[in-house]
């Protein structure tokens, strides 16, 4: 199809219609004439060209009965061996492998003191100090932290452990 033809001419349009009064289906119809099945359904739509339903659930029928008595093909592949699901454990459980695993080497989040901060503001405020905000902003006394932070956090260990709890404590506040 060359780009200055027009897509529905009348040549073409008498095409769809000997294919539609056929029986043909709009992607085969489309095949011949060199459109779109979309732009043949558009086209038959606005020239009000409609299969009687009983006709179009009988064509319906006849290509999946044809398709459900085509042979199968065995695939040329290799079979996909089956792999069991992996066992995902809960950030809970994670938790409890590891202490029993490193029984001394983490203290408890609970047991992480929040130390006073140095009070920086945010021009003081750099990758080597605790970016936790302290008061509201926009308050005479608000600053940040400024505590040595736990390397690869912007915070230090005692507002790390409150940014940072595990889902199950999020609400409700601070537990013992």
């Amino acid at each position: 199809m060359s780009a200055k033809r027009a897509t529905w001419d009348s040549e073409r349009i008498e095409q769809m219609k000997r294919g539609f009064h056929a029986g043909l289906s709009c992607s085969q119809i489309a095949g011949e004439i060199g459109v779109t099945r979309n732009a043949v359904i558009g086209k038959m739509h606005r020239l009000g060209l409609t299969r009687p339903r009983d006709i179009s659930a009988a064509q319906v029928e006849q290509r999946r009965a044809a398709r459900l008595a085509r042979p199968k093909t065995p695939r040329t592949s290799s079979p996909k061996t089956w792999l069991p699901k992996r066992l995902r454990l809960s950030i809970a459980a994670q938790h409890e492998l590891l202490a029993v695993a490193f029984p001394a080497a983490q203290p408890r989040a609970e047991d992480i003191p929040i130390l006073n901060g140095r009070g920086c503001t945010l021009l003081e405020l750099g990758q080597e100090k605790c970016r936790w905000p302290i008061s509201s902003p926009g308050a005479a006394d608000f600053c940040f932290c400024g505590n040595e932070p736990v390397k690869g956090l912007p915070y230090c260990p005692g507002h790390a452990r409150i940014a940072y709890r595990p889902a199950g404590r999020r609400s409700g506040g601070a537990r013992a």
